[in-house]
C-alpha cells in the first residue's frame, strides 16, 4: 500500500482524481444527451426503445453499479459459473442444455469480496477496493449496496446459449446485452470450436474487457487440461485474448466417494463439490480495481455514442418521411384547388396561400419554425431561383386559367357543352401548379434539413442541383392520376 506523501501516493491520488473527473463529464454528456433530444411526439412514440437505453445508461452512470455479463454455447456451465461465484444457487441450472431461456441478473460481490481483495496484494486492501468499485453500470433489479462496500454494487448477468435452436432472439438480444456491460465472461469448457470462436470474434466487437473462462476442469486429467490451456492461449486464441485473460474453473466439480455398505461393499458415488472459482474471482477484482470507475465511464460513452448516433439517424429518416407526405399533400391540394378554382387571381392566391403553409409546417417539422412573413419571404426567394418553373407555372396559370374560365361561363349557353374539355385543361393546369409546390417544398426540406442554410454556393445552385435530380415527368404522371381520381369522386 503506497505511503501517505510518498511520490507513489502522490501519483495515485492524482489518478483518482482524474478518473473521477472523466466520470463526472461522462455523466454530464450523457444527461446532455438525454435532455436535449429534441424529439417529436411521433419521433417519441417510434424511438422509444432507443431513449430508454439512454436513459437506462445514465441511470448507470448514477446508480454506481457494475454488470459483469457471462456469455457462452449450451451446456458450458455459464449459470453453474455465475452461481459459484454467488456462492449459492440463484440461476437455474439442469441436465437439459438451454435451461437458461432469457436474461438474468442477480446483484453479487460484499464483504466476502472485499476480504478476498485484502488477501491478495495486487488487488490493494479492503478500503482501497472499496474506493474503486464504486463504480456505476446498470441499474437492473434496483440491487441493494454491497455490504462492506458502501454504495458501490456489482451485478452477475446471465445469457442464453449463443447456438440455441430456434433461438435467435434470445442470440440477438444477448448480443446486444455485450454493449450495455462492462465486463465480459466467455465460457468454454475444452478446447475452442469454430462456433466458438466465430461467437467470440462477434462479442469482441463490442470493444469491451473480456476473460475467457476454461470452465468444467475437473473433468480432465491434470496433462490434458494443462494441454487444452496451451491449446488455446497459445494457438487458437493468440490474437484475441493475452495470457491473462484466461482463467481455469471448475464451477460444479462433482467428486467421487467411497461409502460402506451394510452388507460390507465399498460403492463409489459422486457428488457436487465446492466451486473452484478462487482464481476468477482474483482476476474479476484485480481489473475492477485497476479500472473500475474508467471502464465504466468509457463503457457508458461508447454506448451512448452509438445510440445517440442511431436516434439522430432514425429521427432523420422519421422527419424526412413526414416532411415527403407534407410535400405530396400540399401538391394535390394546390392541384385539386387550381383544378376547381375558375377565377384566375384566386388560383393564383390559394396556390400562393397552399405554399406558405407548407413552408411553415415543414420549419415546425424540422424544429426551425418560421414566422409567416418569414415564410412568405422564403417562398419569394425559392420561386426567384427556382427561374423556369415557376414562370411555366405562373404562364400556365394565367393562359389556362382564363380558357378555363370562359369555358366555365359558356356552360349555360352552350348546354354544359363546353365543360367536355374543362377537366381536360383544369387537369393540366392543376398538375403543373401541383408540380411547382412540389419543387418548392422538395427545395424548403432541404434547406431546412441543412439547418436553415443554402451551402456554400447560394440558393440558385441548390435549387436547380435539386431540380434537376428531380424526376419531372413521373411526378406530373402521378399528380394527374391521384387529381383525375379526387375529380371524378367528387
Amino acid at each position: 500500500m503506497p505511503v501517505p506523501g510518498s511520490p507513489i501516493a502522490e501519483s495515485t491520488d492524482f489518478q483518482q482524481l482524474q478518473t473521477e473527473l472523466q466520470y463526472r463529464q461522462a455523466q454530464d454528456i450523457l444527461k446532455g444527451l438525454v435532455t436535449n433530444l429534441d424529439l417529436s411526439q411521433r419521433e417519441q412514440s417510434q424511438l422509444a426503445s432507443a431513449v430508454r437505453g439512454l436513459q437506462r445508461m445514465l441511470a448507470k452512470l448514477e446508480g454506481e453499479v457494475v454488470q459483469i455479463a457471462v456469455f457462452g454455447l449450451v451446456g458450458r456451465g455459464k449459470s453453474s459459473l455465475l452461481n459459484g461465484l454467488l456462492g449459492e444457487s440463484v440461476f437455474v441450472t439442469g441436465a437439459t442444455h438451454g435451461v437458461t431461456q432469457q436474461v438474468q441478473a442477480c446483484p453479487w460481490l460484499g464483504a466476502e469480496a472485499a476480504a478476498a481483495a485484502d488477501t491478495n496484494p495486487e488487488a490493494g486492501t479492503a478500503a482501497d477496493f472499496r474506493g474503486v468499485t464504486r463504480v456505476a453500470v446498470p441499474n437492473v433489479g434496483s440491487s441493494p449496496p454491497v455490504p462492506g462496500l458502501g454504495l458501490a454494487r456489482i451485478e452477475l448477468v446471465d445469457t442464453p446459449g449463443l447456438d440455441e435452436v430456434s433461438g435467435e432472439e434470445r442470440e440477438r438480444l444477448a448480443r446486444r446485452v455485450a454493449k450495455r456491460v462492462d465486463l465480459l465472461l466467455f465460457v468454454v469448457s475444452g478446447d475452442i470450436t469454430q462456433v466458438e470462436y466465430e461467437a467470440l470474434l462477434s462479442l469482441r466487437q463490442a470493444s469491451k474487457p473480456m476473460l475467457l473462462v476454461f470452465n468444467k476442469v475437473d473433468q480432465y486429467p491434470e496433462v490434458d487440461r494443462q494441454a487444452i490451456y496451451e491449446k488455446i492461449r497459445d494457438d487458437r486464441l493468440r490474437d484475441l485474448l493475452s495470457p491473462d485473460e484466461i482463467v481455469m474453473a471448475a464451477a460444479a466439480p462433482l467428486v467421487t466417494i467411497a461409502q460402506r455398505g451394510l452388507d460390507g461393499r465399498v460403492t463409489l458415488q459422486r457428488h457436487s463439490g465446492e466451486p473452484q472459482v478462487a482464481d476468477l474471482k482474483l482476476k474479476i477484482l484485480n481489473l475492477l480495481h485497476r479500472e473500475g470507475k474508467a471502464l465504466v465511464a468509457l463503457n457508458s460513452m461508447l454506448y451512448a455514442d452509438a445510440a445517440h448516433s442511431h436516434i439522430v439517424s432514425r429521427k432523420l429518416e422519421i422527419r424526412d418521411h413526414a416532411a415527403d407526405q407534407l410535400i405530396w399533400n400540399a401538391a394535390l391540394t394546390k392541384a385539386v384547388a387550381v383544378a376547381l378554382n375558375p377565377l384566375t387571381l384566386l388560383d393564383m392566391v390559394s396556390g400562393a396561400a397552399i405554399d406558405v403553409i407548407l413552408i411553415l409546417s415543414l420549419s415546425r417539422l424540422y424544429g426551425l419554425p418560421l414566422t409567416q412573413y418569414g415564410a412568405a419571404s422564403l417562398l419569394q426567394k425559392i420561386a426567384l431561383s427556382m427561374g423556369s418553373l415557376t414562370a411555366t407555372d405562373l404562364l400556365t396559370n394565367l393562359g389556362l386559367s382564363s380558357l378555363k374560365g370562359l369555358l366555365g361561363a359558356a356552360a349555360p349557353a352552350t348546354g354544359g357543352a363546353s365543360l367536355v374539355p374543362y377537366v381536360p385543361i383544369a387537369t393540366t393546369q392543376a398538375t403543373i401548379a401541383g408540380l411547382s409546390s412540389y419543387g418548392i417544398g422538395r427545395v424548403t426540406k432541404t434547406y431546412l434539413a441543412q439547418g436553415a442554410t443554402w451551402g456554400a454556393d447560394g440558393p440558385k445552385a441548390m435549387v436547380q442541383t435539386l431540380l434537376s435530380s428531380l424526376d419531372q415527368g413521373s411526378i406530373l404522371a402521378r399528380l394527374r392520376q391521384e387529381l383525375e381520381a379526387k375529380l371524378y369522386r367528387s
